[in-house]
């Protein structure tokens, strides 16, 4: 396959609905529908995807999404509209194959059987019905009926679902009631509409699936896109980083400083179509016995790794830059791969390799660092967020540059590459985009990095409790050695070992409102897990590994994050929780969420 050949994609801005000059709230109507989109080079098949776009605007319909632009203060509405479904308004099934035996939406199982692990007397094939979906801004501190909740979910208005199917998810019904008292907005068939305050700092945050037991498979679908919030006193004054990034209406010959990154891998068919396992024997070789025979999951995988990887909706693209700085947020969209990036001069350099280009790192999830710092590579786990500056300013005319990937081509654990681990294959995995530069337009008057002075950072308060939390997994109760069988998260008991629990067990994490907590995380397992936390941005305080000295944040989580990497060992961290409702905590490798990761809790 070849690389290199088409152009990065720049995610345009969404457009907005058009309403009276200077309104209290921007609002949107985004859909999610089902399109065919060259994520291939030309000359191989285009590929089936799903992706969000305005419904006023068929052509911004895009994989991944245009990215909503909003500003510190002014709350943005969006209507988003389930549109899964035919020409002639049938539904449209999964593009991938949906395990129907994990505790997952379930529809068939209808309103007492919905949100539930169904039982089946042998194995079942793939699930083929119509498709829940709700989407979760990842980051924004909301009420809980716009959290995007992955029991609110809903099915497309379409004309022939099946008779005794639930339609929409368990709390789908009170989050509807509460967003209509609050604000008036009434939700309609296959439909949620949800209000984002944007009080919090500027920030990068992003919307992706969250329904329960298929956000892995509705995000290797396409559904995801950038929420880029600015302005307040967490911003900086327009000139003094690079910019601009794209607005609504931009000329299509605008060209850009401040570009939005989403890296994600994928395979695909010869046919161009998506791949993802129809079955475990990809991950492990284990080829059953399932249904009655054992407790595995029959088409469910621990993880996912990809052969390709797209950046911004394109296989390996590239990029004409200026010799001058640019602004990049960039994001990890993959399922379960860990992301170690850096700046190369060539593409098959010799892993570990030398950084021809430094990381100036400004921001995580929850804003601004405190200073800039200066790095050779960026760790980013699934969900997180870097906001850097690339300074191409010393670079002369045709310089070619590489970003690169060292992470492994499996589940990570910590360590260096080439010491600990594996790198990427060079030869495809290990390439993300190429860099061409070219000659300078316009003078560069943005304030280069090791000068700059960012928003002041406030910490948070002092804590009030310290919360005992297990990351564990568990083998097959009834096949010895075959695992794992799901991913589990819980508490710990007075001896310190692990009290794994389910998705349905009673709520154990209950903060009051107001209250500052230290979380510790306990991860039994050998596999680091991104933890994500919704509706607070959170201080990683430190980690420990069993049998050696406690340690503090890295540099670079030195601001307020939304998922932090937790090694086997402890890692520590402080959330303040001010927002009366039930959310979700859960591992942000998507495999694992969607098998028992994730648990509910509840404030206030």
């Amino acid at each position: 396959m070849g690389k290199y050949v088409e152009p990065l994609v720049v995610p345009p801005a969404m457009p907005s609905m058009r309403g009276a000059l200077g309104a209290p709230v921007e609002n949107y109507v985004i859909g999610v529908r089902q399109f065919r989109q060259q994520v291939l080079p030309p000359g191989l098949p285009a590929t089936t995807v799903w992706g969000y776009g305005s419904t006023g605007h068929p052509d911004t319909f895009h994989y991944p999404a245009f990215t909503i632009e909003a500003r510190s203060g002014t709350p943005v509405r969006v209507r988003w509209q389930n549109q899964l479904r035919s020409r002639d308004g049938r539904y449209l099934p999964h593009l991938l194959p949906v395990d129907p035996t994990l505790h997952w939406a379930n529809p068939p199982g209808g309103l007492r059987g919905r949100d539930a692990s169904p039982v089946f007397r042998s194995t079942p094939g793939p699930y083929t019905g119509p498709v829940p979906i709700v989407t979760h801004l990842h980051g924004g501190l909301n009420t809980e009926e716009s959290d995007g909740y992955t029991e609110a979910w809903y099915l497309p208005d379409a004309l022939d679902v099946p008779a005794g199917y639930a339609e929409v998810g368990s709390f789908y019904e009170e989050f509807r009631g509460k967003f209509e008292d609050r604000f008036g907005e009434v939700w309609n068939r296959g439909e949620a509409v949800f209000q984002y305050a944007n009080q919090e700092r500027a920030s990068t945050f992003w919307f992706h699936d969250h329904a329960l037991g298929v956000t892995r498979l509705n995000v290797y679908a396409g559904l995801a896109g950038f929420y880029l919030l600015r302005g307040g006193p967490g911003d900086l004054p327009e000139g003094v980083l690079p910019g601009p990034a794209p607005r609504p209406g931009d000329p299509p010959w605008r060209k850009y400083y401040e570009i939005p990154v989403v890296v994600q891998d994928r395979s695909f068919h010869a046919d161009g179509s998506l791949h993802y396992p129809a079955g475990r024997r990809d991950f492990d070789g284990f080829g059953g016995p399932y249904i009655p025979g054992s407790d595995i999951p029959p088409i469910w995988n621990p993880e996912l790794f990809g052969n390709t990887m797209v950046t911004n909706g394109r296989t390996w693209p590239f990029l004409r830059v200026e010799p001058r700085r640019y602004r990049f947020r960039i994001l990890n969209g993959c399922n379960s791969r860990y992301l170690i990036l850096k700046i190369t001069t060539h593409a098959l350099a010799h892993r570990p390799a030398h950084a021809a280009l430094p990381f100036w790192q400004i921001g995580s999830e929850g804003g601004f660092l405190p200073a800039p710092i200066q790095l050779d590579q960026l760790l980013i786990a699934p969900a997180e967020r870097a906001d850097v500056i690339v300074d191409f300013t010393s670079l002369t005319a045709g310089t070619e540059l590489y970003l690169i990937n060292e992470g492994p081509d499996k589940a990570f654990q910590g360590g260096k590459a080439g010491t600990d681990f594996s790198p990427a294959d060079p030869a495809t995995t290990g390439q993300i985009m190429k860099f061409v530069t070219g000659t300078l337009t316009a003078p560069d008057k943005t304030v280069p990095p090791g000068r700059l002075s960012l928003p002041r950072f406030e910490p948070l308060g002092e804590a009030s409790r310290v919360r005992r939390l297990s990351l564990s997994e568990q083998n097959s109760a009834s096949l010895p050695h075959v695992g794992p069988r799901q991913m589990l998260l819980g508490t710990l008991d007075r001896k310190g070992a692990a009290v794994p629990m389910h998705w349905d067990d009673p709520v154990t994490e209950n903060p009051a409102l107001g209250a500052t907590e230290v979380w510790e995380i306990h991860n039994f397992t050998k596999d680091a897990h991104p933890i994500h936390v919704h509706e607070v941005q959170f201080q990683v305080l430190g980690r420990q590994a069993a049998g050696r000295p406690a340690q503090p944040a890295e540099a670079w989580e030195s601001g307020l994050k939304d998922t932090v990497v937790a090694y086997p060992g402890v890692t520590r961290l402080k959330a303040t929780f001010d927002r009366p409702g039930r959310y979700a905590w859960h591992c942000h490798m998507l495999e694992h969420e969607d098998n028992e990761m994730m648990r509910p809790y509840t404030i206030g």
